[in-house]
């Protein structure tokens, strides 16, 4: 069964109550009946990234986690267990959920010249000493294509 790695979301137009002109919009981010996560999240949380600044990359050895860039703009880099990198954008105007199964090592890169905000629900509850995280590189990675 071939894996998928990303989700495009649902995204609806707001409009005003009082005379109906779009004033925004709402993205769906995830609900229990979707069944696009294989395990409700058990933790949700929110993390920022500098301006071209690199997190990761890094493997979760017990979680699976699904990321959305809500607001800026960032790529997430993937590395598959046959070594192929896979690139998946997601922004504020490209709502894409990102996932990351366990055991699969990862980074994000922020193109904004801003902080951007990435929301993460992930299927296991991230303790501070549960030490389920390693670091990696990407020794064949040309992260030089981002500058």
């Amino acid at each position: 069964m071939k894996e998928n790695f990303q989700f495009k979301l649902e995204k609806h137009p707001t409009r005003s109550t009082v005379d109906s002109h779009v004033n925004g919009s709402l993205t769906v981010i995830w609900r229990d009946w979707d069944h696009i996560l294989k395990n409700n999240p058990k933790m949700v949380y929110v993390s920022s990234v500098e301006p071209r600044e690199i997190k990761g990359p890094h493997i979760h050895t017990k979680r699976n986690s699904y990321f959305t860039c809500i607001h800026g703009k960032v790529v997430f880099i993937l590395q598959t267990n046959g070594g192929k990198f896979l690139e998946i954008e997601s922004s504020t105007e490209n709502s894409i959920m990102v996932h990351v199964p366990k055991n699969i090592a990862s980074a994000h890169i922020n193109l904004s010249n801003s902080t951007s905000v990435v929301l993460t629900l992930a299927d296991l509850a991230w303790k501070p000493n549960d030490q389920e995280m390693k670091n990696t590189i990407f020794t064949d990675y040309d992260w030089k294509k981002w500058n």
